[in-house]
């Protein structure tokens, strides 16, 4: 019996700097089959906010490998690339509401504290040291514009991983949400994209998990919907490390779809044991009614 929730709304969203690989496939693959097994809709938005990393032709190259691998995708795709104004106007809120401030900090003295104070690193990367929370940047200067997190715990559900929490004074620090030389970052399109959207569970690869808690304070004091969250398995490479378009991860092969689909399933933990005559339809069929039985919502 197919759990129905009429108004469940996934998304896939890649960023365009390169095709999709086999990492990516697995993203894809378990956020189709949770809103097929909700009977829910499943959209596509393609991650473009900066522009210097993004390729036109990765695009139809990810368009063309989602088809290859019959998941497909409801409405029109999303760039975000066109979405600046609605960006600009979060940014707006969150200046008057004194959540942000003007950073003029460059490279290479956030390079010169950390060599002489040793680097802080936290749950998403280096933990900025607060110089401009102190004294922001005048506006006549080039600058980024920083947000200001809560100094408290934050705690997140996730229907895989349980309880994600982090003081993000501590932990994460204050992340920029606007960048000197212009893009968003990632952080605050994908809030707001996720609420405007109508996006109800974000499931995508556990490395996003430590980003959850910021998202979550984000979107809380934007005032927008808080969806869901589903973190799912890793692929990994021979070395370790997690499959990526910066670690030259293999593109996915369109003549292989099956066998990817097949690779993709068993890292998400279904059953894989099919004949090599089943085609992909029968087979995202399979997964569907097997991800219902398994990751069914209540």
């Amino acid at each position: 019996m197919t759990s129905r929730h009429p108004s469940y709304h996934g998304r896939f969203a890649p960023t365009p700097s390169g095709p999709l690989h086999a990492g990516s496939l697995v993203a894809a693959l378990g956020s189709f089959l949770d809103a097929r097994a909700h009977a829910g809709r499943w959209s596509l938005r393609i991650d473009d906010t900066d522009q210097a990393r993004s390729r036109p032709e990765a695009i139809e190259e990810i368009l063309a490998q989602l088809q290859a691998h019959g998941l497909v995708f409801d409405g029109e795709v999303v760039f975000q690339s066109r979405r600046t104004a609605h960006y600009e106007a979060a940014l707006d809120r969150l200046e008057t509401m004194g959540r942000l401030y003007r950073c003029n900090c460059t490279r290479a003295r956030l390079r010169d504290w950390a060599e002489q104070h040793g680097q802080v690193i936290g749950a998403i990367g280096p933990i900025y040291p607060g110089f401009c929370r102190r004294q922001p940047a005048a506006a006549d200067e080039r600058h980024a514009w920083r947000f200001q997190v809560d100094d408290r715990q934050r705690r997140v559900a996730d229907r895989r991983l349980g309880e994600v929490s982090q003081q993000l004074a501590t932990e994460v620090g204050d992340p920029v949400l606007r960048r000197a030389d212009g893009p968003i970052a990632y952080h605050l399109a994908n809030v707001v994209d996720d609420h405007e959207m109508g996006i109800t569970q974000v499931v995508r690869g556990e490395d996003l998990a430590p980003l959850t808690p910021l998202h979550v304070e984000l979107a809380e004091t934007l005032g927008l919907r808080v969806p869901t969250y589903l973190h799912l398995p890793l692929v990994t490479g021979p070395d370790g490390r997690k499959l990526s378009k910066t670690n030259q991860a293999t593109p996915l092969d369109t003549r292989k779809a099956t066998d990817n689909l097949r690779a993709a399933a068993g890292v998400l933990g279904l059953d894989t044991d099919v004949t090599d005559r089943v085609t992909v339809p029968e087979l995202l069929d399979r997964w569907t009614a097997e991800w219902r039985d398994r990751h069914a919502i209540g």
